[in-house]
């Protein structure tokens, strides 16, 4: 026996009811389920849906969807990363490794200045209005888009704001290299320190612009690819 129309939807409501909310994990928990239902009913089918449905629920254990939601933002934490070093890579490649170059150099000069600090602290300034700025953006932009579809995706979620986590470590590398450029004192970064220094911070400048520009502007193409059933919504 198979499911009706009716029964599918009743199953996407008690996921719901269940705080799964991203409509992707919905479906597949819905599948899961729906799977398990129809295998009952071959075994017992006098059974109703409703007391399928628990049995079929019971199997997730103590925590319910819990541990399957954590499972899946994990492996979509992975993928995300993935893609954050598929566009990196091209930062490394003619010809945007002329400007990677340019602004490591801008950094190494920086630090080995004597009004680096100065600078710094007024970059600071500027990285955290401007932070603040698309963080209220982005949010708002996936708010309506998900007012538009009706359907929030955990992929969709995360490209949309963990992009934004990346933030934080920017003020606190920049209050590092405050700390270590020398406003009232006298003190002067090696050569081989600077450099290493400048590296990562132009790596973290990357790998930001990528997570907060790149990633949101491209979104539409990853959620068409990432989810078949994204393109019928």
């Amino acid at each position: 026996m198979k499911l009706t129309k009716e029964q599918i939807q009743e199953l996407y409501k008690f996921t719901r009811q269940h705080y799964v909310e991203h409509y992707d994990m919905q479906t597949e928990l819905v599948d899961h389920l729906a799977n398990n239902i129809e295998q009952i009913w071959q075994e017992q089918p006098n059974i109703s849906f409703n007391r399928a449905r628990d049995i079929s629920f019971k199997k997730f254990g103590v925590f319910g969807f819990m541990d399957v939601v954590a499972e899946r933002q994990k492996a979509l934490g992975k993928k995300y990363w993935k893609l954050i070093w598929g566009f990196a890579k091209d930062w490394f490649k003619l010809p945007k490794i002329i400007l990677s170059a340019f602004i490591c150099i801008m950094f190494f000069t920086i630090c080995k200045s004597i009004y680096g600090g100065y600078f710094l602290a007024g970059s600071l300034i500027v990285f955290c209005i401007y932070g603040l700025i698309k963080a209220y953006t982005l949010n708002r932009t996936l708010k309506n888009r998900v007012k538009i579809t009706g359907k929030k995706w955990m992929l969709e979620e995360m490209i949309f704001r963990t992009g934004m986590g990346s933030f934080f470590m920017i003020p606190l590398n920049f209050s590092h290299f405050v700390r270590f450029t020398h406003i009232e004192e006298t003190i002067i970064f090696s050569n081989w320190l600077a450099f290493i220094y400048a590296s990562i911070f132009t790596f973290m400048i990357i790998v930001f612009y990528i997570g907060i520009e790149v990633l949101p502007k491209k979104a539409e193409e990853l959620l068409q690819e990432n989810y078949p059933e994204y393109k019928l919504v």
